[in-house]
């Protein structure tokens, strides 16, 4: 019965496409990015390099701007990347075609962040996944790592969260194909999840205007999970090196009218700070997000930083789009003056 509701009211609400297949959206969309903030970049850098094997694709700085940015990603085996902080790593980071870990270092930040999943927070977790849980956890914890929850505690076996430096959960969990069937590391970059009021709305935005596919939906009691991808149309999995939107909608939360999630970026609760997609026009898309009904926190001319631009989701969660390749020889996604 919800997933029939689900499937008509997408339908009414814009056209995006329902079940496993795709809308092809304009400007060719890839989900390129999460962002968390972290208050010491050195040991959040060494964390996800050090215990789960991530690679540091390039590094940021602002100085005028008084903050630094880290990419990082989970790369096959074999592959070749440039050293961070060049221009051919600038080319390379914003031509990726996979999703990076994006640390945001505020300088002189001396508070700690807000990890979330606390009242009506909107931000979850992140996840890794891995060939065997239980052996990852225990290799976790000699390494010092401490958990919110071990394979088998509470009612879900068989998966865990452990905490990074900033307190941020990162989820645990099984890997869909066998590592000896992969080049991938031990460990893969599989999620990120956000809670969501209205499905229905979400699905609409990720799908029709992201380009993103619904590869798997799962409906409980009193939560539903819906897990989506840049991957081809007609896809039933994500790419096994890739990860997965996560979706959580905790049933009703759609019928209150004044119910809102925090979104991460208000006072006293800044953590998590948004998903970022590359698309070939940012000025296009925004065109065409605008007619649709969606507001900006910034527009491609708004600010200092001309050409990139943040949508707001259904949910308040800020959405960057940035320009595939860039404005400029070394790859540069903005411009400070437009001409």
């Amino acid at each position: 019965i919800l997933t029939n509701y689900l499937i008509k009211s997408i339908a009414t609400m814009g056209g995006a496409c329902s079940g496993k297949t795709r809308t092809k959206a304009s400007g060719r969309p890839s989900w390129q990015q999460t962002m968390l903030r972290v208050k010491d970049p050195k040991a959040s850098v060494q964390h996800y390099q050090g215990l789960y094997g991530m690679t540091l694709l390039d590094t940021l700085e602002f100085p005028e701007y008084k903050f630094s940015l880290y990419f990082l990603a989970s790369i096959p085996a074999g592959v070749k990347v440039p050293t961070p902080g060049t221009p051919e790593a600038h080319r390379f980071l914003w031509s990726f075609g996979g999703t990076t870990l994006e640390l945001t270092h505020n300088w002189g930040r001396e508070e700690p962040y807000h990890p979330g999943n606390q009242k009506n927070d909107g931000f979850g977790h992140i996840a890794f996944a891995c060939d065997d849980v239980y052996e990852a956890s225990n290799d976790l914890e000699k390494a010092g790592v401490a958990f919110k929850k071990k394979p088998d505690e509470g009612r879900m076996k068989g998966l865990a969260f452990a905490y990074d430096p900033d307190k941020y959960w990162v989820e645990i969990v099984k890997r869909p194909v066998p590592l000896a069937k992969t080049n991938l590391g031990k460990y893969t970059l599989k999620q990120t999840m956000l809670r969501v009021k209205d499905p229905t709305k979400s699905l609409v935005f990720y799908q029709k205007f992201m380009g993103m596919v619904l590869v798997k939906e799962k409906h409980f009691d009193d939560f539903s999970l819906y897990f989506l991808a840049t991957a081809p149309p007609g896809s039933t999995e994500a790419d096994a090196g890739k990860p997965v939107l996560e979706l959580t909608h905790n049933h009703g939360t759609e019928l209150d009218e004044k119910f809102k999630h925090y979104n991460g970026n208000e006072k006293d609760r800044q953590g998590f700070g948004h998903l970022g997609f590359l698309v070939d026009d940012v000025y296009a898309k925004c065109k065409e997000l605008e007619k649709a009904g969606y507001t900006f926190k910034k527009t491609p001319d708004g600010g200092s930083m001309k050409g990139l631009a943040f949508v707001y989701d259904p949910d308040g969660y800020p959405v960057e789009l940035i320009k595939r390749g860039g404005y400029d020889a070394d790859g540069t996604p903005y411009y400070m003056n437009k001409e």
